[in-house]
């Protein structure tokens, strides 16, 4: 409990004892540096190597779960933009005044999936619950929100209490399905899209839109990269890559932001 309670500021220190060390040197350019939520961080590789070869701007990838994530920036964490899993977190940076103004762009739509390694998935076996189950971090986890949002939608939350086994983040409950660790377990769609896995996409009505949001930090250095990694991201082309790889298209996103009615009413009469 020490260790993961410390683990975040020893994270941060190390980040600034590097971003001093790197500022006292005139002579090296510094890297962009990009806090990406787990489930992007596979994407976000491939993507950045046309974006290397496009820009000639190096950069370093510190993934993560969401929560976290925004809880190092507010501790003052060194990153120049922050690629999150949900838009709670970008939103709230906004409201703290600690973005850059109008650099809050949706960029990804996420989709949840159900996983199990050993027989078919099909959304039937949701009825029944197994002795463990996957899925990541409610708490500071979007895809593990969504995961929660599922269960309450199927009424079948408290069923489960005895058999979930939480990963910090998406990646964590990814690996813990595909080494059979765990039976089941719901998970991110772009895992099984760059594993070539077989599952099931979960509809979107039995959770809130996985709307991923990225932001760019105020006061940095690395301002005017940060916005051409944005606008990379946000581009026609590579849009339509990131669907490719188990996104929903950004353009249903208008299809989606009325509230979902039965996910709230299932939500409110279930027990917490």
């Amino acid at each position: 409990m020490l260790l993961s309670t410390l683990y975040p500021l020893i994270l941060i220190s190390s980040l600034l004892c590097m971003s001093l060390s790197v500022a006292s040197n005139h002579n090296i350019e510094q890297p962009l540096r990009i806090a990406v939520a787990a489930n992007f961080t596979p994407v976000l590789k491939k993507l950045l190597i046309e974006f290397h070869q496009q820009t000639n701007i190096n950069t370093q990838i510190i993934s993560g779960a969401t929560g976290a994530l925004f809880l190092q920036i507010k501790h003052g964490a060194p990153f120049d933009i922050y690629i999150a899993a949900d838009s709670i977190r970008p939103q709230r940076l906004e409201q703290q005044n600690l973005i850059l103004t109008d650099s809050r762009k949706t960029y990804a739509i996420g989709q949840l999936a159900l996983l199990s390694m050993n027989k078919k998935s099909r959304l039937s076996d949701l009825a029944r619950p197994p002795k463990y189950f996957a899925i990541a971090n409610p708490d500071i986890a979007p895809y593990g929100k969504a995961a929660k949002q599922t269960l309450q939608y199927l009424g079948l939350w408290q069923q489960y209490q005895h058999s979930l086994i939480t990963g910090i983040n998406i990646n964590q409950t990814f690996a813990q399905v595909r080494s059979q660790a765990v039976s089941s377990g719901l998970v991110a769609n772009s895992q099984l899209v760059l594993n070539k896995l077989d599952g099931v996409v979960i509809p979107s009505s039995y959770h809130h839109p996985i709307q991923q949001q990225l932001v760019i930090i105020k006061n940095r250095d690395n301002i005017a990269q940060a916005k051409r990694l944005s606008q990379f991201l946000l581009s026609p082309k590579i849009q339509q890559t990131i669907v490719s790889f188990g996104y929903a298209n950004n353009a249903l996103l208008l299809q989606e932001k009325a509230p979902h009615k039965k996910v709230q009413q299932e939500k409110s009469n279930a027990k917490p």
